[in-house]
């Protein structure tokens, strides 16, 4: 028996206009509430972000990629970089690479340069709730750093990926969410690893997961859970050998007709 779900947002849970639909959910939400069921939101996105898509429900949150961890409003785990190696990457990103369209993620806030664009801009700030401006990222604010998301040009930095891995190698992982979009995580703190110890703390097993992706950095959450689904829309060729169903596409519900089908018409 399924009792509990994590989904992605991006591209799984939110349409393609970044919207779902609020009272179907809410309906199926009360319902998995009713029988115990844990819904998951299992993200690259920051936490603050997360909870202005659903609100003051009672639910888990699974933020920037694993490293950050809450119960409703409550900071239930999280793992920082180690400050100075955390610079160091900063400074490589920023003045080696000359790379400006970073996303210094904080436990409190994200930071981004004051003289970024203003199209880089609006997407930060729809992406992240929390976020300062700052004149530059070689004095960082005091905060705890879980992340660093970067949005390039793949054809402008072809070799960044493995000039990452290789300078760094296994002090980072590095994951995609899309094309242009990479996000720079601790190793093992990952969306999958981060479930791992929900499903401890709760006493669950793998066998009672059920776990919607889209993306490459869904992969080890998909693996995780025995009733794992890519979702149609998907463009990473490895989730449709990984997860064991594909769901109607995220334009379609997807997420929302699967669970309602699979999970609550079981319950009836």
């Amino acid at each position: 028996m399924i009792k509990a779900i994590a989904v992605d947002m991006d591209g799984t849970f939110l349409n393609s206009n970044k919207t779902y639909d609020e009272h179907r959910f809410d309906m199926i939400f009360q319902q998995l509430k009713a029988q115990n069921i844990k819904f998951i939101a299992a993200s690259g996105n920051q936490y603050a972000k997360l909870k202005s898509i659903f609100g003051e429900r009672d639910m888990f949150f699974v933020a920037e990629n694993g490293a950050v961890i809450y119960e409703g409003n409550t900071l239930y785990d999280y793992q920082a970089f180690d400050r100075d190696f955390y610079q160091e990457m900063i400074d490589y990103l920023n003045i080696e690479r000359e790379i400006d369209n970073l996303i210094v993620c904080g436990l409190n806030s994200a930071y981004i340069l004051k003289d970024n664009t203003d199209a880089f801009k609006k997407d930060a700030h729809f992406y992240y709730r929390e976020l300062k401006e700052i004149d530059t990222f070689q004095d960082l604010p005091e905060d705890e750093y879980v992340k660093i998301a970067l949005n390039i040009n793949r054809e402008s930095h072809p070799t960044l990926d493995e000039d990452l891995s290789i300078r760094f190698s296994e002090n980072l992982k590095l994951v995609s969410s899309g094309r242009d979009s990479i996000d720079l995580i601790i190793p093992g703190m990952t969306k999958g690893s981060a479930l791992e110890r929900l499903l401890k703390h709760w006493q669950l097993a793998a066998e009672d997961l059920m776990a919607f992706g889209d993306a490459n950095n869904d992969l080890d959450m998909l693996q995780l859970a025995k009733h794992s689904y890519v979702m149609a829309n998907s463009e990473d060729e490895t989730l449709f050998k990984i997860a064991n169903y594909v769901a109607p596409s995220h334009d379609e519900q997807g997420v929302l007709t699967t669970i309602e089908e699979k999970v609550l018409q079981s319950l009836n």
